[in-house]
Parts: C-alpha cells; sequence; structure tokens
C-alpha cells in the first residue's frame, strides 16, 4: 500500500495505491488481484475488493470502477443516480461523498486528482494511448467545467513502468512525434528501431502543461518490483497466460 504525502494532508480524503499483498487471489494472480477482466476466479477478486473497500472505508457497493478502453473518456458522478460500476471510460470525476473511485493498472499509471477549494476529486488511468490522446487533458477540462482552476488541483501520478523497462519500436516512437517533436525528448534509442519510453515523464509534461504545478509521483517500477506490483509486460515476457491489476482508490468524505 502506497501513499500521497500531498493527499494524506486532507482530513478529508482516503486513498491508496494498493499493491498486489494481501490478498488471496492465487498463482499469477496472488494475491491482491481486482481486475474482473482477468481470468482469476471471481469469488477471489469480489474478495478482494472488499478488502480495498474495507481499508478505505465505503461500502463494497460503492467502490467503483470502469471498464476501461484506453481511451480519452471521461465519466462524471454529479449526484448518486450517475454512480454505475464499470462503465466505459478511462477516468472518473466526482464531486460526491462516500463514493470510493479506482483505477486498474498493471504497467499504466494511475492518476489520483484533488482540487481541496471545491471538493472535487478525480482518478485516471493513463497508459501510453490514454496519454497520448488527451485523457489527462479531458480529465482536468471536467475540473474546469465545475470551476476548478487548474492552479488550485493537486496531481499523483502513482507507480507504473519504468523506461528502462519500457522498450518500443519505431511505429510507437513516430506516434509520439507526428504530436509533437518535442516528445523526443521522452525516448532513448537502444538498438535499430528500438527504444526506452518515459511514460511517467511523458505524464508529468501533460500535467504541467495544463499549469498544474502541485504534482507528486509514486516513484515505484511495475515491471521490476514483482512482489509488489502486476506487470502485463513482464508477464508477457515470462510467457504468462495472464496477469492482475494492482487498484488505486480515492474516497471524499
Amino acid at each position: 500500500m502506497f501513499f500521497s504525502k500531498k493527499l494524506k494532508k486532507f482530513k478529508n480524503i482516503k486513498h491508496c495505491f494498493f499493491s498486489r499483498k494481501n490478498g488471496v487471489s492465487q498463482g499469477v494472480y496472488e494475491s491482491l488481484n481486482c481486475g474482473l477482466g482477468s481470468r482469476d476466479d471471481k469469488k477471489n477478486i469480489l474478495q478482494n475488493l472488499e478488502f480495498v473497500s474495507k481499508k478505505i472505508g465505503c461500502e463494497k457497493k460503492s467502490l467503483i470502477t470502469l471498464n476501461q478502453k484506453h481511451s480519452n473518456e471521461v465519466v462524471y458522478f454529479k449526484n448518486k443516480d450517475d454512480v454505475k460500476n464499470k462503465i466505459p471510460g478511462d477516468a472518473i470525476v466526482s464531486s460526491l461523498e462516500n463514493i470510493g473511485i479506482g483505477i486498474l493498472t498493471a504497467d499504466c499509471a494511475p492518476i489520483l486528482f484533488y482540487d481541496p477549494k471545491n471538493k472535487i476529486i478525480a482518478c485516471a488511468h493513463s497508459g501510453w494511448k490514454g496519454a497520448l490522446n488527451g485523457i489527462i487533458k479531458n480529465t482536468v477540462s471536467c475540473f474546469n467545467d465545475l470551476n476548478s482552476k487548474n492552479e488550485d488541483l493537486i496531481a499523483v501520478v502513482g507507480p507504473c513502468i519504468d523506461k528502462k523497462n519500457y522498450e518500443v519500436k519505431f511505429d510507437f516512437f513516430e506516434k509520439f512525434i507526428e504530436q509533437d517533436k518535442k516528445n523526443k525528448f521522452f525516448f532513448v534509442k537502444t538498438r535499430s528501431e528500438k527504444y526506452f519510453f518515459d511514460l511517467r515523464g511523458y505524464i508529468n509534461k501533460e500535467i504541467s502543461n495544463l499549469n498544474i504545478n502541485n504534482i507528486e509521483n509514486i516513484e515505484k517500477d511495475t515491471f521490476s518490483e514483482t512482489d509488489f506490483f502486476y506487470s502485463y509486460r513482464r508477464s508477457r515476457h515470462n510467457k504468462e497466460q495472464d496477469y492482475g491489476r494492482c487498484i488505486s482508490v480515492i474516497l471524499m468524505t
């Protein structure tokens, strides 16, 4: 379990970037797999989610996650009638109390947001595709629609894959360069047609470009820290059939 120093200062906020520890799942899913999209035993996943909801301090039915698609789609919960589980999207913005909103990851970055002035929270799922296509910008735009000013926002980027373990091909590199030649800064050439990509660095740039200066990073590498995190890339490297997902949650009381 990993926490933000910035968010911990607020008594009305509960949050956690959960590791893979303290659950009941077995095998490649050991142990706190929260991904209902995995092929893990559903009973184990539901038991794991119950553990998470108790730790965060909400009812199990009030722990909400999305049907994540690596998109730039943002869901907004204005009132209790809006709250539904597994809506398609990759970010949730909420002004509701006692609703835990969560993101599932296995190398992508979970990002938690909080506006202490207007009492609005958000969580976003940002892999390379979501980051490139504007999931961060769209999440912040939703705050702006609610009269939040970017300079009031706190953004916390959770554990994700480290640059040294994120090797990509030339076509991947090209997508980022086509958007902005300055994105070359986030790549290091390793060999012919291959590059290391700095996902965390790119996400931080996207946040900073929106005039959000109150940024914190939980500097953990999901690929190499096998005891703490699931990793899509590591599972492929090890030729495993599937992989678990860690959950990151924020709740306002």
